[in-house]
Formats: structure tokens, C-alpha cells, sequence
């Protein structure tokens, strides 16, 4: 990709809204040496923090503070950059930013800053996604996650999964130039083992990005079970705090609740549910209608049963209407009032755990679980931070090889196969996008990013 002709000047509050000790003016365009000179009455001494007076049209005195000055192509984003570093309050900010679109700059848009890096080739696409990921993580873990796919690990792993396919794709367009040549069948041999090997480490990374993904949005936990079960005290005892309404009254539920939790530095989405019974009443009718709609979109279901009865006929009839895909756990709750000891059982049909979510005997191993469950277990280091184009263009990626697969004994065919595998492979880091997709991923970041 070439380094695209500077564009027009861009600045943005890079800092975010409301008051703080110190707020950032981003600017980046050309020849901002001449722009520094009208805005502070020197051009300054590029990658040194200098004290400046920035002043307004008439040279009264706006703010002082500190100017930044990188000149390209050793900027973020290949252009001149210039930083502004004032007192945070939003009017002198403002004041700023308003000067220095009377010189000429416009607002920059969301995520103008690193597309305009991107275009320069400062970072690929999917380091670029990683800026906006590292901003926006809620945890310590995506946060770490982010910083490796920013560093390039993510990157670093498809573009060797490139190069295999381009290694690969030379021998299959050698035999298609030239037909008449015998080929030895340990080429054979050796072109079907660099497949396999392509296709493992694409299975690989669609793990470890599979993984590092729900880092991003969190693990979809629904709890689901008969009613007074204590679905509520669970999801109180793992929030930690008073989120839903608890009575001895069955049905108290009738829509969902909803909490962000961490475990083990994993975020998960837990939703507590109506519990599931043939009812009269339309509006815990309503309210199990919906608990259906959030088992469909679960990752992981947790069925709380009474550890007294065990699993039911009723409780068998639920699990009966699960999507089969739904993995689950089988929480066996007050064992307090079963005299059970706390445990994790492995049966045929999943895990099952016992636990008392009001005493909280038992929900660390339930928590064990759920990390267990999510694939967390002593990963964290070899997770990339993906998004679900990277995961789509992986699928995609291993389909073709599957294809190319079958399609061994025709040269053609085979050839074509590859060929498209590479092409998805590539979109991840962005050597082939269509100019929409960049829009629509830039215009999800912060302003003055």
C-alpha cells in the first residue's frame, strides 16, 4: 500500500469532554511548522515538549502549556502532527480547537487520526481496530490482550499463515505452467502436508481469536430454571451486590436483569430470567417469552435446579427445548437445606455443580467453572483481540483450504482455493478492503483518535 498524499489539516479535543488537570488538542496535516508559528510564535523543536503561549487571532493570550511537534513521517499518523497540551477545562479547549480551525484545520472525524495512520502505513487494519479495543476495555485482561494485537502478535500470526499460502500457491502455479513437466509425488506429499499445516494454524488462530473476542464483548450467561430455585440469589451472590429482587414468592421474576461481572478478569454478561413454568398470568407469560429469546442468544446456559429434587421431569423438558449447540452447566443450588457438601460433578450429560447462593458455599467453583467453560484457563497469554470480521474472514479462510482439500486432484480448482483463502486472510490486516468497511470500522472510534 502507498503512502497517501497529505490531506486536508484535521484537529480534534483528544482528551475526553469534562473538566480535568490537563486537556489535548490534536492536530495533523502539512507544513505545521508554519501553522505553529501563527498559533504560539514559533515553530518548535520536533519530539520536545516546550512551554507555549497559545494565543488567539488578535494575540491575546488563550491558554499556556505545552506544544508537541512530530514532523512526518516519524508522526502517528505520517503527517505533521502537532500537540496542544492545555488546562482541561472544556471553555479554554474549546477556545483551542476554535483557533485552530480559523487557521485553517477542520474537526477531525472519528477515528480520522488512525485511519490516516493506517493509510500511511503506520499500523495495519487490525492494529488499527486494536487502538480502539485498548480504549475501550473493560478489564485488565482485554486491556493486555489489545496492547499484544496493537504490538502486532495478531498480525504477525496471519501474515505467517500468509506466507505458508504463498509458499504453497508458487508449487500449484509451477505445475499449471508447466504441464508437461513430471511431478514427483513427494511434491504430492509435501503440497498436501503444507496444506494440512495451513489449515492447522488457521484453526489455531481462529481459537485464539475466538477466545480473545469474548474479551471484547463479554460471555453471554443466561440463568434459567424453574421458579424459586433462587436464580436472583445467584446472580446477586455472583454480582456481589443487591441486583434483583429476591422473595419466597414463586414467579417474583418477570423480566430480565442484567449484569456486567468480571471473573478472573473475564467479563461475562449474566441474565437473570423468568423462570419457566405454564403459567395464567400474561405478564410472567411475557416474561418467560423473553427468557426464551435470551437462551437462544446465549453462549452458556446456567439451569438452576433444587438440589433437594435434583433434576426434575420439569427440569428435563426445559433442557429437551435448548439448542443443541448451547453448552450448560447444571447449578444444583441450597445446599444448605439439602445437606451437601459443595462440588463439581462431570456426567454424561455436562457439568453440574453444587453450591448455596446465599451462603456462597460452592460459587467459587462455579466461577472455576464458567472459566473453565469460556477456554480462559491459562490463556490469556496467547489470546488475540478479535472482532467478528476477523473471526468471519478466518471461517471463510478455513473453508477454502477444506475446499482446496477436496479438490486436490485439479490443479485448478486447487489453485483457486488458495487463492481465496489468501484473499480473506488478507482482509484481516487490510491489505485488500473495500473502502466502506474502513468507514464503517473508523466511525466507531473516538473523536481525536
Amino acid at each position: 500500500m502507498t503512502r497517501p498524499s497529505a490531506g486536508a489539516t484535521i484537529a480534534a479535543i483528544a482528551t475526553p469532554p469534562g473538566r480535568g488537570g490537563i486537556g489535548v488538542v490534536r492536530v495533523s496535516g502539512a507544513d505545521l511548522a508554519n501553522f505553529a508559528e501563527r498559533l504560539i510564535g514559533r515553530a518548535p523543536i520536533p519530539r520536545r515538549a516546550e512551554r507555549a503561549v497559545f494565543r488567539d487571532a488578535t494575540g491575546r493570550e488563550i491558554d499556556e502549556g505545552l506544544a508537541l511537534y512530530f514532523p512526518a513521517p516519524r508522526s502517528y499518523t505520517g503527517d505533521d502532527v502537532l500537540e496542544l497540551h492545555g488546562h482541561g477545562g472544556p471553555v479554554v479547549m474549546q477556545m483551542l480547537l476554535r483557533r485552530c480551525l480559523e487557521l485553517g484545520a477542520r474537526v477531525a472525524e472519528p477515528g480520522e487520526f488512525t485511519r490516516r495512520a493506517f493509510l500511511a502505513d503506520k499500523l495495519d487494519l487490525a492494529q488499527a481496530e486494536a487502538v480502539a479495543d485498548l480504549i475501550d476495555a473493560a478489564t485488565e485482561s482485554a486491556a493486555r490482550c489489545a496492547v499484544r494485537s496493537l504490538k502486532g502478535d495478531f498480525s504477525d500470526a496471519i501474515h505467517a499463515l500468509e506466507a505458508q499460502l504463498v509458499e504453497l500457491r508458487m508449487l500449484v502455479e509451477a505445475t499449471l505452467d508447466f504441464p508437461e513437466e513430471e511431478i514427483d509425488p513427494l511434491d504430492r506429499a509435501n503440497a498436501r502436508e503444507r496444506l494440512a499445516r495451513v489449515a492447522g494454524g488457521v484453526d489455531q488462530a481462529l481459537s485464539q481469536a475466538r477466545q480473545g473476542s469474548l474479551l471484547r464483548t463479554g460471555l453471554h450467561v443466561v440463568l434459567a430454571g424453574q421458579p424459586n430455585v433462587g436464580k436472583s440469589s445467584l446472580l446477586n451472590r455472583l454480582a456481589g451486590e443487591e441486583r434483583a429482587i429476591v422473595t419466597p414468592i414463586p414467579g417474583t421474576t418477570r423480566d430480565t436483569v442484567r449484569e456486567a461481572i468480571q471473573i478472573g478478569g473475564v467479563p461475562l454478561n449474566i441474565v437473570d430470567t423468568a423462570g419457566l413454568r405454564e403459567t395464567a398470568d400474561e405478564v410472567e407469560r411475557l416474561g418467560i417469552e423473553r427468557t426464551w429469546r435470551e437462551i437462544e442468544r446465549a453462549d452458556l446456559l446456567l439451569l438452576i435446579v433444587d438440589a433437594r429434587e435434583g433434576v426434575t421431569t420439569e427440569d428435563e423438558a426445559i433442557v429437551a427445548k435448548l439448542p443443541a449447540r448451547l453448552r450448560r452447566v447444571v447449578v444444583h443450588n441450597k445446599i444448605d437445606l439439602a445437606r451437601r457438601a459443595p462440588q463439581v460433578m462431570h456426567a454424561a450429560d455436562g457439568e453440574h455443580v453444587f453450591l448455596c447462593a446465599i451462603t456462597g458455599e460452592g460459587v467459587d467453583l462455579l466461577r472455576e467453572s464458567l472459566l473453565a467453560l469460556a477456554g480462559f484457563e491459562g490463556r490469556e497469554e496467547d489470546l488475540f483481540m478479535a472482532r467478528e470480521r476477523h473471526l468471519d474472514a478466518l471461517r471463510r479462510a478455513r473453508e477454502c483450504l477444506t475446499a482446496a482439500a477436496e479438490a486436490f486432484g485439479q490443479p485448478e480448482l486447487f489453485a483457486e482455493e488458495l487463492r481465496l483463502a489468501h484473499h480473506e486472510l488478507a482482509t484481516i490486516t487490510g491489505e485488500f478492503t473495500a473502502d466502506d468497511l474502513l468507514g464503517e470500522i473508523f466511525s466507531r472510534f473516538c473523536i481525536g483518535k
